[in-house]
């Protein structure tokens, strides 16, 4: 088998593994998910040319990692009350408060305060 199959076969695999981790317990998105994968595949076998190919696995490589840090499940536990599950891979951002104070100023922009002065 060539290195260029076996590298769709695992991307293949990956997004699928991915899939049932990112959306466990979620039936409804678990199938939307396996049917655009398969989908996009079955699409796009007939293509032969190398590079495209190449091109191909780099876009699952990105959707796959998109999928892993990107995309939480949260699910209402009460009225007005969301558990969210987020995972070891899941991307984490330091929040800055907002200031109603920080006004950009295009012309002197060290007049005013910044959000970014409070962290």
């Amino acid at each position: 088998m060539s290195n260029l199959r076996k590298s769709v076969l695992q991307s293949f695999k990956n997004l699928h593994r991915t899939r049932i981790k990112v959306f466990a317990g979620d039936d409804k998105a678990l199938t939307a998910a396996r049917s655009q994968i398969n989908d996009g595949y079955n699409k796009n076998k007939h293509v032969s040319d190398e590079e495209a190919i190449k091109a191909l696995i780099k876009f699952s490589e990105d959707v796959e990692k998109e999928l892993r840090t990107q995309v939480i499940q949260a699910r209402e536990v009460r009225p007005g009350v969301y558990e969210a599950r987020i995972t070891e891979d899941t991307l984490k951002l330091n929040n800055v408060p907002y200031n109603d104070k920080a006004i950009f100023n295009e012309a002197n922009p060290g007049s005013q305060p910044c959000c970014k002065d409070q962290v």
